[in-house]
């Protein structure tokens, strides 16, 4: 079986997690999801910052998957900065079977889907404004950059066709 990843980034209520529950189910039984909030928040219970635990666990996962599952979907803010390093080098472990997508939207868009959502009454917009980190960019070939146009069944078509090419 030849894996295939899939990592899914954005900045926090862009719809990450939304899109990549959605894709899971869809791509059924097999498809590995690999959460940052889940590993780093839930797991661990580390904070966010350079050189965390969650950074190798979440490597560790993913890696777990290939030639195991059909497809591996990694999902989270996981910033350039701190996750970039883990993530090309989980690129390069796929062979370049990988399709990465960044949610690249406006904070006003980002603050209403954050409000559509059932944590909504966990952070407020004050703290998407702390932690907003816009144009975190991969830089990897194939990069595929999500917009404010796009609702979460056009992401999902968009995926779910580029995985059949």
């Amino acid at each position: 079986m030849e894996s295939k990843l899939i990592i899914i980034r954005g900045n926090s209520g862009s719809g990450k997690t939304t899109t990549a529950k959605s894709l899971q189910n869809h791509l059924g039984h097999g498809t590995l999801l690999v959460s940052q909030d889940v590993v780093r928040r839930e797991m661990l219970k580390v904070p966010d910052r350079d050189g965390n635990l969650s950074i190798d666990l979440i490597r560790q996962i993913a890696e777990y998957g290939k030639d195991k599952c059909e497809f591996v979907i990694v999902e989270g803010i996981l910033n350039k900065k701190r996750y970039g390093g883990m993530l090309n080098n989980l690129i390069q472990f796929y062979n370049q079977k990988t399709y990465t997508y960044y949610f690249d939207l406006s904070f006003e868009e980002t603050v209403i889907r954050h409000n559509s959502r059932s944590k909504k009454m966990e952070f407020g917009e004050d703290s998407l404004r702390l932690w907003w980190n816009p144009n975190d960019y991969l830089g990897v070939d194939g990069e595929t950059i999500l917009t404010n146009d796009m609702s979460q069944n056009d992401v999902l078509k968009l995926i779910l066709n580029q995985l059949q090419e």
